[in-house]
């Protein structure tokens, strides 16, 4: 008898449908893996299995886990299921946590709140689960708060929320979506582990087809609300019988038409010589002496007009203190930073003519952004830059419709608020916005890490066509080496704050040098997995 069953599961939220005759089965120690776009119903099918469904609802079809058809339990009996026979691993960790409560403490709250041990029993059991996730007490303080703590050791410690009570299912919905790729290895070999000692089922939900190629089993692919294909994952990638199969494989290994870059004798546009900045250690006592901790050692690149340049390296590494020193927004301790001849001085230092030659774009574009304000009003916040000369009234209208309409939305959209836009149309208004002052320098500040893999292919396209219509050049800082591979022409690895390798990005990623950048390769999943798997 399998594990779980999902019998015809349908599913509407008010009149619109969501999910439509669902099924498929788990077995135990099995690994499934969902797989689809944004809004192709993966996330809505695990929250089906929980019951934890929005208000107006309605759920159709069975779903049976060991025996027990969930459908049919009151509310009573679905908490107890909830984090006992069934464990959920969230896509992001310090949303899911409690900020003010300590590791420890949230960890043993899952035991007090099932009843399944008394205080001290409970927290010698958290212990024991944040040990047995790679976060023991000597090493990590398990009365640290989740801001204390790196992306990988929170996600840990929401795999030892979820596997304390040892569930017979685990759910992990986008575990890895934010991590490094060494981050990553080590979080999917720990869910692997767990699934082995303990043959639990794991449903892994994920756009990622390089991780459910190593990870999984067996794959459900879900296209709006529906399965279109399941089977073994060698099968699916080396046979995939459904024309969405066949794209969702081809956009995961889409490369960019980059147009060939010309070398010119000007002088760099982005000059970095020797940066240091480091931070103030909490103390060990209240006076006693202060220590200091170098985020970024002496670190010297350059970034030629048009030339797109990587930066690369695991959580901590650096780099997104070296992309906050270059747009001024830290002022470093050491060195010298100058973009388009001018230099750049810090948070106070630094003229508005060189933060217009410089923009962003955020990972994460809907908190970048004030969901109460419209689209017109958030493309355009860059033109305080311009000062007097700025557009007003029909000009500003105008200049916002072309930004929009540059980037593949149209002018229209000046008028709606971001919530009424999907993840890869808000980072297209991101890259707008961006852009809306013709800046020659953009960081790009792992743009693409939320989102699936054709809207990933999409904006990489768009990146692409943009460098060369405008001439831009691009700081491209990422985790995924496919990625960087695909639209980088140079990369820099950072560990530890220092870069430890440069060069050309196909002879690093290809031929490394450095044993840490040959670590990072050796860690990055690859779809070819599933065709070398029995």
């Amino acid at each position: 008898m399998s594990l779980l069953r999902v019998e015809n599961l349908g599913l509407a939220i008010g009149e619109t449908p969501i999910l439509e005759g669902v099924s498929f089965a788990v077995e135990p120690g099995e690994v499934v893996g969902l797989v689809g776009e944004s809004g192709s119903g993966k996330s809505m099918t695990a929250l089906s299995v929980l019951d934890l469904l929005p208000h107006g609802s309605r759920r159709t079809g069975r779903i049976v886990l060991d025996g027990r058809d969930l459908t049919t339990l009151p509310e009573r009996d679905m908490v107890r299921v909830r984090g006992g026979a069934v464990g959920m691993v969230f896509q992001e960790p310090m949303t899911a946590l409690n900020p003010v409560m300590t590791i420890g403490d949230q960890v043993a709250e899952v035991l007090s709140v099932h009843r399944a041990a008394g205080r001290r029993e409970a927290h010698a059991r958290a212990a024991d689960a944040l040990a047995r996730v790679g976060l023991p007490h000597e090493t990590v303080g398990h009365d640290r708060y989740p801001h204390e703590l790196s992306g990988g050791q929170r996600q840990r410690v929401g795999i030892a929320m979820a596997t304390v009570l040892k569930p017979k299912l685990l759910i992990a919905d986008e575990p890895t979506t934010a991590l490094d790729v060494t981050t990553q290895a080590q979080v999917l070999s720990l869910l692997r582990d767990l699934v082995a000692e303990e043959q639990m089922g794991l449903v892994l939900i994920t756009h990622d087809l390089a991780v459910v190629a190593q990870m999984a089993d067996r794959l459900v692919i879900l296209e709006k609300g529906r399965v279109v294909e399941e089977g073994a994952p060698r099968t699916v990638f080396t046979d995939p019988q459904h024309a969405y199969t066949r794209k969702l494989i081809a956009a995961s290994a889409h490369v960019p038409q980059r147009a060939a870059r010309i070398l010119s004798a000007e002088p760099p546009l982005l000059a970095v010589e020797n940066l240091v900045r480091r931070y103030p250690m909490r103390r060990a006592m209240p006076f006693g002496p202060r220590r200091w901790v170098e985020a970024v050692r002496g670190v010297s690149l350059t970034v030629a007009p048009g030339e797109s340049v990587g930066i690369v390296g695991e959580s901590g590494s650096g780099k997104s203190t070296l992309a906050r020193a270059i747009l001024g927004l830290e002022r470093p301790d050491a060195g010298r930073i100058g973009v388009a001849g001018r230099p750049v001085d810090g948070p106070r230092g630094t003229d508005f003519a060189t933060r217009q030659a410089m923009q962003i774009v955020f990972q994460d574009p809907y908190g970048s952004f004030d969901p109460r304000q419209t689209v017109e009003k958030l493309v355009a916040e860059p033109f305080h830059l311009l000062g007097a000369s700025a557009p007003r009234g029909a000009a500003r209208r105008a200049a916002v419709s072309e930004a929009l309409q540059s980037v593949g939305l149209s002018a229209g959209d000046r008028d709606k608020y971001i919530f009424e836009f999907s993840g890869g149309q808000r980072q297209r208004i991101a890259i707008a916005r961006a852009l809306i002052v013709r800046p020659r320098l953009v960081v790009l500040d792992e743009p693409v890490s939320a989102l699936d893999v054709t809207v990933r292919a999409q904006i990489l396209d768009l990146l692409a066509d943009l460098q060369a219509r405008y001439g831009l050049a691009y700081l491209f800082i990422a985790h995924d080496l496919g990625v960087v591979r695909a639209i980088t022409d140079r990369v820099l690895v950072m560990h530890e704050g220092a870069v430890v390798e440069e060069g050309p990005t196909q002879r690093v990623l290809d031929q490394p040098d450095h044993p840490y950048t040959r670590a990072l390769v050796a860690a990055t999943p690859r779809l070819e997995a599933a065709r070398a798997r029995g």
